[in-house]
């Protein structure tokens, strides 16, 4: 095909171990009815497409795939495309996608996010007792058409969670880090949370009473991928 793809890994913890792997594609360089393949192939759970904005425009528009389907809003794609652009000297602020219009910022080491927590599909969410159960969990007794999210306390007072999250539907059993889910998890908790999901990767949040969702984490460059 003769693609360039950029891999990332979002929501890494401050070694730049973990995160969620992420293609992302320069828009211009695949037609519009081709992309649902290369993320097919590229087998990571999203890859983003992105068309880089006008001079002057401090806004870019963007698609995110699945392995299997199209999603309107994802949490880890939108972070990692908002780091990608600050990298090749773009300064935009705010990234379009099919849900709305996403917020972008950075802090140090950490590129955010600001969206609506509808924005974010409806999870199935697990309130499990402990963590050993959350660890414990088989993805193949959760391999229906529903995304499920584990989760049980790792330390309440500091609002520290551990996760894991299934979603078959989406072609990829687990999910490594899922931004959207923090979204409805902070929603849901009505506060603000640093969640362990995964391996060990890592994701912070704030809550906005209004609605909003602020998700937050560090972004490492695994390189090029020609396709």
């Amino acid at each position: 095909m003769g693609v360039d793809v950029a891999v990332l890994r979002v929501f890494t913890d401050a070694d730049g171990r973990y995160g969620n792997p992420l293609g992302v594609v320069d828009a211009a360089a695949v037609p519009a009815g081709e992309r649902q393949q290369l993320a097919t192939e590229l087998g990571y759970s999203e890859t983003i497409f992105i068309d880089l904005p006008a001079p002057g425009s401090t806004t870019a528009h963007a698609h995110i795939f699945t392995p299997a389907l199209e999603l309107p809003f994802a949490g880890h794609p939108t972070v990692g495309a908002g780091w990608w652009l600050h990298r090749r000297g773009v300064p935009v602020r705010t990234l379009v996608v099919p849900a709305g219009i996403v917020q972008i910022g950075r802090d140090g080491e950490m590129t955010s996010v600001r969206a609506r927590a509808e924005w974010s599909p409806q999870f199935t969410v697990h309130d499990m007792a402990s963590v050993a159960d959350v660890l414990a969990a088989d993805p193949a007794d959760y391999a229906d058409e529903a995304y499920h999210y584990l989760w049980a306390w790792q330390d309440r007072d500091s609002g520290h969670i551990r996760a894991r999250m299934f979603a078959n539907e989406l072609g990829v059993p687990e999910d490594e880090a899922t931004g959207s889910a923090a979204v409805r998890m902070t929603d849901y908790l009505s506060r603000h949370l640093r969640i362990t999901q995964g391996r060990g990767s890592q994701i912070r949040t704030t809550w906005d009473p209004a609605g909003w969702v602020t998700v937050s984490g560090r972004v490492v460059d695994d390189g090029v991928r020609p396709i």
